[in-house]
């Protein structure tokens, strides 16, 4: 009981939580849906950018060619690591053909920003320590600073806590002490600057006024909000505000989708917010899109980031699968004398959870499958969350009947009127018992799997195909595939669910795959038959 009561207050507190931060979700969620149309934008974009660099090439001189490719590393920088790097060099390439000095440090100086971000933070500082730092305008002194402090940073947070960090979050102090000097006051370039100081030396009260000035008060940039909104959550988050660390890494998440910013953090921030709450399923999704944009972009270094973090939500997820698994244990124990029909149910959901549960350790130890092992994983929780509720619709109507023949005999044995209890008992017909059963059963798979009669159907010559009745119902012989689709594939456990012998359950498939296209491999076209 005190468990119960126990888990009943945590469930109140996270279902508080949730109606908090319900809207701000709901907007995020209607972005991640129209992702790819912001991806299709910025194609555009880019394609625009690269019919103006093929007309220019053919001009006389190389100064708009050179500032088309800028043009085309700014636009791929957050976006893709390869592609931007691919048009910073030919950046550089036209510098070196003029001789152009200060062309090739600021291509440099760009070159570096790529670098760091994929994760290859030793290269970045080769390169800005490569320049001429004393030739350099003020503006890009500034940008010279701003990126090798970031270096620093990232590398800092990349090796996480040891000797070396500390030095490195100094030489990223040092060199936005140096940044200030290059930028005038009250400037998008000044806040960027000043604001990222004081986080990085945790005054947070200083760095919260910062960021709120900079975000309030300037037109910032789209490739720097929703770096400031993000930070200005960190700040919140430190100063005790968690509903607002909440909702602006969700709005720092969203310009991220609008911008198609692949290289971020913000959604892996949100995704380990939602994982404090016991928000599993919407910290999967999100830590499984960031995944997918740093594999994308190509940062090294946040795959690591990920991959760190990954392992400890699939433990969350088995740790709560377990947990229901052994309540569905106890169920089983109190109810299996209920009959043959809930056993049958139990062992149903049990394989799918057994499948789940081995698709989600092969997942723990294979990023490399993520996406194959997720797809499996959706169809398996949409099966056993089907069947779930099947079987607890059912055991609610078996219990009910159950209940009712033991009032109604208790009723007839005392007032001693045995041939009305016989004609009470008559009433309950284990066949329609079992047909009703059967229907359940077809309702349930054909709406999880609703295009499976067309599929089966066209495993077959045209002169074999059989029509059923209607399309919600099954014949005995689809049944047998229909579980095999399932997972259940013991010819004992079909044979007992059907009320058949295992001979004839074997006639059945054997006769059925003789009747294909695909005698050889017949089962595995059944599994292949899709969920949607």
């Amino acid at each position: 009981m005190f468990k119960f009561l126990l888990s009943l207050l945590i469930f109140i507190k996270i279902n508080g939580y949730s109606q908090k931060k319900d809207s701000i979700l709901y907007n995020l969620e209607e972005n991640i849906e129209i992702k790819d149309e912001y991806q299709r934008k910025k194609y555009e974009n880019i394609d625009k950018l690269i019919n103006e660099l093929n007309q220019h090439i053919h001009e006389e001189g190389q100064t708009k060619v050179y500032e088309d490719y800028i043009s085309l590393f700014k636009e791929y920088q957050s976006f893709r690591c390869d592609s931007a790097y691919y048009y910073i060099e030919k950046a550089k390439t036209i510098s070196r053909k003029e001789k152009n000095t200060l062309k090739l440090s600021k291509a440099k100086i760009k070159e570096s920003f790529i670098l760091m971000s994929s994760g290859l933070f030793s290269q970045a500082l080769d390169t800005l320590n490569s320049i001429d730092f004393e030739i350099l305008p003020n503006k890009l002194k500034y940008e010279y600073h701003s990126v090798k402090a970031r270096t620093y940073f990232d590398w800092a947070d990349y090796i996480s806590y040891n000797r070396y960090s500390y030095d490195y979050i100094n030489k990223g102090n040092n060199n936005l002490e140096k940044a200030l000097l290059y930028t005038k006051p009250n400037t998008n370039e000044y806040w960027s600057i000043e604001s990222l100081r004081l986080l990085k030396a945790q005054d947070w009260k200083g760095a919260e006024k910062a960021f709120e000035t900079w975000i309030n008060h300037h037109d910032i940039p789209k490739e720097n909000y929703a770096i400031a909104l993000s930070s200005l959550a960190h700040v919140y988050d430190e100063n005790g505000f968690e509903k607002k660390n909440f909702q602006y890494l969700a709005l720092a998440a969203i310009e991220d989708l609008k911008n198609s910013t692949k290289e971020t953090v913000a959604l892996r921030n949100l995704a380990q917010e939602l994982f404090k709450v016991g928000d599993l399923k919407k910290a999967y999704k999100y830590i499984a899109i960031a995944m997918d944009d740093a594999t994308f972009y190509n940062a090294r270094h946040r795959k690591v980031e990920l991959s760190n973090i990954l392992p400890i939500i699939e433990k969350a997820q088995m740790h709560k699968t377990e947990e229901q698994n052994s309540l569905l244990q106890k169920i089983i124990v109190v109810l299996s004398i209920l009959g043959v029909l809930i056993v049958i149910s139990l062992i149903i959901i049990f394989k799918q959870l057994k499948a789940i549960k081995l698709s989600r350790k092969v997942l723990a130890h294979s990023n490399y499958q993520l996406k194959e092992l997720n797809e499996h994983l959706r169809e398996v929780d949409s099966i056993k969350q089907e069947y779930i509720a099947y079987f607890l619709k059912i055991s609610s109507d078996f219990i009910y009947k159950i209940d009712q023949i033991q009032k109604s005999t208790f009723q007839k044995i005392k007032a001693k009127k045995p041939e009305e209890l016989l004609t009470v008992l008559k009433k309950y017909s284990v066949k329609k018992a079992r047909a009703h059963l059967f229907q359940q059963f077809d309702e349930v798979f054909l709406k999880l799997f609703p295009t499976f009669l067309e599929d089966f159907y066209d495993l077959f010559p045209e002169s074999e195909r059989t029509q059923l009745k209607t399309d919600k119902s099954l014949n005995n012989e689809l049944r047998i595939f229909a579980l095999y689709r399932l997972g259940v594939q013991d010819s004992n456990q079909v044979a007992a669910f059907l009320e058949l012998s295992v001979a004839t359950v074997y006639s059945y498939k054997t006769r059925v795959k003789n009747k294909s296209n695909f005698k050889d491999n017949f089962e595995e076209k059944i599994m292949d038959i899709k969920q949607f």
